[in-house]
């Protein structure tokens, strides 16, 4: 991928949407090393399982799955480290006060190029209930219904 050529998804979190109501959005750089970054450009990434913590004002993220560099040999790292997250200060200061205070968690939600840079969306999140997912399933089904009607009441005419 060429610089400066837009974004490219590597990996996504589905299940988060499922599992929580996502309040806020934030955008942040992960601290890699190379070999990491070339597995990322092949898409050998997985946000299954895996959360973000702040200790002593710095984010990070555990369990990220980062597959090995086939041809990277000794310069591999182990493929579920601890990466640092890059926010700024008060981004970080914001989301351990929401977190300590109103009960929310910070939850990854996708990895993609941003340019030539590696970016992880984070969301402030709450937790849904077990009737919150069967309202919002529900919800899906009767849009997906009304796009399916709408659809075939305008190829019929």
């Amino acid at each position: 991928m060429a610089k400066g050529n837009g974004t490219k998804l590597i990996a996504q979190n589905k299940k988060a949407y499922h599992d929580y109501f996502i309040e806020e959005v934030y955008q942040a750089g992960i601290s890699l090393v190379g070999t990491e970054v070339k597995s990322l450009r092949a898409g050998k990434c997985s946000l299954k399982e895996s959360y973000i913590r702040i200790e002593n004002g710095e984010a990070f993220i555990y369990n990220m799955h980062i597959s090995p560099y086939e041809q990277g040999n000794i310069f591999n790292k182990d493929p579920l480290r601890t990466r640092r997250l890059l926010l700024h200060k008060n981004q970080i200061r914001k989301l351990a006060m929401e977190v300590q205070a109103a009960g929310y968690t910070i939850v990854p939600l996708k990895v993609y190029f941003d340019r030539s840079l590696v970016k992880l969306d984070i969301g402030l999140a709450k937790g849904k209930k077990l009737y919150d997912k069967r309202e919002t399933i529900a919800k899906n089904d009767m849009r997906r219904q009304a796009e399916k009607d709408f659809k075939i009441r305008n190829l019929t005419l």
